[in-house]
């Protein structure tokens, strides 16, 4: 399934039945009067969160929806059908935008949550609605009131506990499928990643937590360079970051901090999440290589930094662990495991 984060559709809710002109016609029956059934209602246009969808890419190939519009009244007062609603179901973390792609309709962070976005019209009065002691056969109904129109924009979040983010090449997809059954594309070459992936982390006693692994930035991705910074919305939602940075690199400090500029020319508090930091690659190292570039990272970060392989797994399990406690404490306490060092993660 081809992954898309942004869709610009078009909804209108139905429009209401118009109101029935009748009057009772029967044998044996003087002045029946009018009896003319008001219109049904229009279906209303709903958005909901799903569980079992992670892409818009449904709405790449339909983008406009309608609901049904109520059924007009009917003699002996019946009253007309009302028009069934239009649910249109999204991801959770979609957001919703008006056409300006700038005023937010709703946040769609919870499973099952919806919202109202265009309300179908009321029915119309039929003549019997007009009746009164000094007007008894009145001829005239209402006609039923117009569905709304709207264009909006979907734009999915991703809904993860840690993001994942480095440098091209900085191993983070190989990264990814080492710890979960993910199966990202993994190649020798920049930006292999194309679009988010992510991965569900399973550790001891059925426990778990959820990875997202982003195409990777480079410097100046804030304003467009390499494939920008367009990805980055998907871990604003995340507890805190895990920064891959490749061990193999001549300066990893350097690379440590052309990300950390990207993160804070983006803004949305992501340069204030907390951050796991990882030396990757170091099966491609000696001892004494791993020793100083491990000790660079740490004076420049200011920070410990987990020295880690994706392909022969050392140093993974700890790194595992200390990913879970810190995605677990952002949660009830009562999911919040064991403190073991590499909290029940094998490879």
């Amino acid at each position: 399934m081809k992954f898309l984060d942004r869709a610009k559709i078009y909804v209108q809710s139905g429009a209401g039945g118009n109101g029935c002109m009748s009057f009772r016609r029967e044998k044996f029956i003087e002045f029946g009067g009018p009896n003319g059934g008001d219109g049904g209602a229009g279906g209303h246009v709903w958005a909901e969160a799903v569980d079992n969808l992670n892409t818009l890419i449904d709405y790449r190939y339909q983008q406009h929806f309608r609901a049904k519009n109520g059924r007009p009244g009917e003699g002996s007062n019946c009253t007309g059908a009302g028009g069934d609603d239009l649910v249109i179901k999204v991801p959770v973390g979609t957001q919703i935008f008006e056409e300006d792609e700038d005023t937010l309709i709703a946040d769609l962070d919870e499973p099952n949550e919806r919202v109202l976005l265009a309300k179908g019209g009321n029915g119309g009065f039929g003549n019997a609605r007009f009746k009164s002691s000094t007007n008894q056969a009145p001829r005239r109904a209402n006609p039923g009131q117009p569905g709304e129109q709207r264009t909006i924009w979907l734009r999915l979040k991703l809904i993860a506990d840690i993001g994942l983010v480095g440098l091209p090449n900085a191993g983070k997809s190989t990264f990814l499928a080492a710890i979960s059954a993910a199966k990202p594309k993994i190649a020798d070459y920049p930006f292999t990643t194309l679009h988010p992936n992510l991965g569900v982390v399973r550790v001891g006693d059925g426990q778990s937590f959820v990875l997202a692994d982003i195409p990777g930035l480079i410097e100046g991705a804030h304003e467009g360079a390499g494939i920008g910074d367009r990805f980055l919305g998907h871990v604003e939602r995340c507890a805190a970051l895990l920064h891959l940075v490749d061990g193999t690199a001549e300066d990893v400090a350097a690379d440590y901090m052309t990300v950390r500029r990207e993160l804070t020319a983006y803004g949305g508090e992501l340069a204030g999440k907390k951050e796991i930091l990882a030396l990757n690659k170091i099966d491609a190292l000696g001892e004494e290589e791993i020793k100083e570039k491990k000790s660079a990272l740490e004076k420049t970060a200011n920070k410990s930094v987990f020295a880690v392989s994706g392909v022969s797994g050392a140093g993974v399990p700890a790194l595992v662990g200390k990913i879970f406690r810190l995605a677990a404490e952002t949660r009830t306490e009562d999911t919040v495991q064991t403190e073991d060092e590499d909290a029940g993660w094998s490879p």
